[in-house]
């Protein structure tokens, strides 16, 4: 899907010089860039990191189920 962001000139020309420092495209930064955003929300990036997210709430839900207890009777 194409989207346009608008960039200022300063901006651009500065990312434009990062993509050619790292050998990469525009492209490549905005990818990388908004898996971090997306990273640090918390919003899984792919099916694997889904699924991995999924595990671990799965993991830390079972450790904070309460356990039952079986009755104890009464001694006399």
């Amino acid at each position: 899907m194409r989207k346009l962001i608008a960039f200022d000139e300063d901006t651009f020309d500065k990312l434009k010089q990062l993509g050619r420092d790292r050998m990469g495209t525009l492209q490549e930064l905005a990818d990388e860039a908004f898996a971090d955003l997306l990273k640090k929300h918390g919003i899984p990036v792919d099916l694997r990191d889904a699924l991995r997210k999924s595990a671990r709430l799965g993991e830390t839900a079972d450790k904070a189920a309460p356990r039952s207890k079986a009755k104890k009777t009464k001694r006399r």
